[in-house]
């Protein structure tokens, strides 16, 4: 759960009031290594983004393909308990968010525009890194590699039904056409580059969300719709209730990139960053509340118990606006993917530069990112393979 993490991250602070977490870090004397590299530096035109910005941003890496499995979700919790759950975790992120952006200044003269700087300030330059590099690499890589397979199975789909008539290919084959994509688009240099890519994916989470809620609304209730627990083993429905709450977990994403997201607005001490970011924040969850709540309640009565773990799969008709949410989610998760990949090409670029002594540059860009995209796709793909084989 990305937020979870997050929290864990800074564990030793939860249990006291955000405000005495701000005034302990500003009374500490900071470490040595807190500021970031000087690409960073105000002025830089990777500081210049507006509130909007870090709203699609934001909205980009939050809702994504989860989303369609929210009614699938409600299904083994129920109208009372999913409800309640859906709207606890929408007002714990959003606290959350609100936390990470009050603490991405919240030392005077200093930005905290990485997680690794934060943590490294909180607990040390030795300790910080080991407590944030590895949850947040775990967040960020694995979001990277479900996005990819995800990417490849709407793919899929899409061609199944736009041309029945072509040759079907494996899926294994549709993630790395999928992947081919990104070694093109993450040779843009930083977040503000991929402003268009982000802003059309939060344009096609808002689109498939309201295809979901709409084509569900218009199906109505299947004959004998049951909205009754499944009759399952008490083990068995455990962890799929366990299961119900990772997805809706999972579906409130986006807080593994909030100070890299903050770190493109620019700051004065008149007009400081968390207010634009805020701002942003509070127009992302906005939309985030008009794509989940909607996808989750309309589906879930409509389909019930019987409802499948994606929603858009229980819509047959009309085809060809079944085939253009299945396109919507590629271009989405395709935003979403170079949103959360960002963060570790610059850690890998920065690795270069100061252990093997490598010129920044274009060159690079182009053996950092590209190894990295050839080496979550071979890993997507050997993984599906090697499922596939089993079954």
């Amino acid at each position: 759960m990305v937020t979870m993490t997050q929290l864990l991250t800074f564990r030793r602070y939860l249990n006291l009031p955000i405000q005495y977490f701000l005034q302990k870090m500003v009374s500490a004397s900071p470490p040595k290594e807190v500021q970031s590299i000087g690409k960073w530096a105000e002025g830089d035109p990777t500081r210049r983004a507006k509130w909007w910005y870090s709203t699609f941003h934001t909205v980009t890496a939050m809702i994504g393909a989860g989303v369609l499995s929210l009614p699938y979700a409600m299904a083994y919790l129920g109208w009372g308990p999913g409800t309640v759950v859906l709207v606890l975790s929408w007002c714990m992120t959003l606290n959350t968010m609100w936390q990470m952006i009050q603490l991405h200044e919240c030392v005077p003269g200093t930005r905290f525009d990485r997680y690794i700087d934060l943590g490294r300030y909180a607990f040390g330059p030795k300790l910080g890194g080991w407590v944030v590099l590895p949850q947040q690499l775990i967040v960020q890589v694995g979001c990277d590699i479900v996005y990819m397979v995800t990417g490849g199975k709407c793919l899929k789909k899409f061609m199944e039904i736009a041309c029945t008539s072509c040759t079907q290919l494996r899926q294994s084959y549709w993630i790395l056409i999928f992947g081919g994509t990104h070694f093109f688009l993450s040779q843009l240099p930083n977040f503000n580059s991929v402003a268009a890519v982000s802003l059309a994916a939060a344009v096609m989470s808002l689109s498939y969300s309201t295809i979901a809620w709409a084509g569900s609304l218009s199906h109505g209730q299947i004959n004998g719709v049951s909205y009754e627990y499944k009759s399952t083993s008490p083990t068995d429905f455990m962890f799929r209730v366990f299961n119900a709450l990772g997805q809706i977990s999972f579906a409130f994403a986006g807080h593994a990139v909030a100070l890299e997201i903050q770190a493109t607005i620019p700051s004065t001490p008149e007009r400081p960053s968390k207010i634009p970011m805020w701002k942003g924040a509070l127009g992302a969850y906005f939309i985030n509340a008009i794509c989940y709540f909607p996808v989750a309640m309309i589906g879930y009565w409509a389909f019930g118990q019987d409802v499948d773990d994606n929603v858009l799969m229980a819509l047959k008709k009309p085809a060809w606006l079944i085939a253009s949410a299945n396109l919507m989610v590629v271009v989405h998760v395709i935003g979403s993917y170079q949103v959360y990949a960002m963060p570790v090409f610059d850690l890998l670029e920065n690795m270069m530069i100061k252990r093997l002594n490598f010129p920044p540059g274009i060159a690079l860009r182009l053996i950092s990112r590209s190894t990295y995209v050839g080496e979550v796709s071979s890993i997507r793909t050997n993984f599906t393979y090697t499922t596939i084989r089993k079954l």
